[in-house]
């Protein structure tokens, strides 16, 4: 199956008639944010709003709008994909598109961390606010908590996510917090510890944050070791999506990634899996295979 396109009548829609993104967001036809399979496979395309192009050796992948698009109405007509996790820009298209319907519709919160940016851990919420969603209708919200005790940025972002998780709860929507310790790297570049020790604080760190954790889901890394897991994820019960991460290490490594995630999955808080580029954009091309491999794991 081929999907095509046409930047040129969504251009037109919106110069023309932008209120037809309300309209479709206002007649979409909506579902359970768990369904009766109570699992989650979400398809996960922020990462553009964040500067953030690149899949493997191909500095500008995601940059190709046409692409990404295509890619992601090919994911969402799979059977056993419930959604989809984007910012503002992507979830119109896909609104257009007519790709959303009877799908679980997460925004993106905060896109003010710039990949490669000074204030990278400064991360501001310029993407959707909880208002926001709830006039679109749509399901849920996802913000990023990237921890870096060395950066007074991170003080600010945890502040900024503790009221963002308040708004959601009194709109009684979720939100999946997605937690790392970072630390920058030699360069400039900010890296993500994915050791058990390091995930296990950020999990306990998230879990705490707010008023009320009634309407919080995690977003965790699955570490490289799957044993760890169990450890790891003891440390809430709160419930969890696993973040698929990166592939970068062709069949073998996707394979291997797989793995790891059937393994994860077994856990009693875990509830899914959110999944980006290595299913937009997998080794070998085949997306509807990538994307029919993920949801056979669930």
């Amino acid at each position: 199956m081929t999907v095509d396109v046409d930047i040129a009548h969504l251009a037109r829609t919106r110069s023309r008639y932008p209120e037809a993104i309300g309209e479709a967001a206002a007649r979409r036809k909506r579902r359970a944010f768990v369904g009766e399979r109570g699992r989650l496979m979400v398809i996960a395309a922020d990462h553009p709003a964040r500067g953030a192009l690149a899949v493997g050796d191909r500095p500008f992948a995601m940059a190709d709008r046409a692409g990404l698009l295509e890619r992601l109405c090919l994911a969402l007509s799979r059977p056993g994909v419930d959604g989809v996790l984007a910012s503002a820009d992507v979830l119109e298209d896909l609104l257009l598109l007519g790709a959303l319907e009877d799908k679980v519709v997460i925004g993106s919160m905060n896109r003010g961390g710039l990949a490669g940016a000074a204030f990278e851990m400064d991360d501001r919420f310029t993407g959707h606010r909880a208002e926001d969603l709830v006039r679109l209708g749509f399901d849920a919200g996802k913000l990023l908590l990237r921890i870096d005790h060395g950066d007074p940025g991170s003080l600010r972002t945890l502040h900024a996510a503790a009221r963002a998780i308040d708004d959601m709860a009194a709109h009684r929507l979720p939100v999946l917090v997605e937690p790392f310790l970072s630390r920058r790297v030699a360069g400039g570049q900010v890296r993500n510890d994915l050791g058990p020790e390091a995930v296990t604080t950020s999990i306990a760190i998230a879990s705490g944050l707010a008023g009320t954790s009634a309407y919080t889901w995690l977003k965790v890394p699955v570490t490289d070791d799957p044993g760890d897991m169990e450890r790891v994820l003891g440390t809430s019960t709160l419930p969890t999506v696993l973040l698929g991460g990166d592939v970068t290490d062709g069949p073998a490594g996707q394979d291997a990634a797989y793995e790891r995630w059937r393994a994860a999955l077994r856990l009693p808080t875990v509830q899914g899996l959110v999944v980006g580029r290595s299913l937009l954009y997998p080794a070998d091309g085949d997306v509807a295979g990538a994307v029919d491999t993920a949801v056979g794991l669930l």
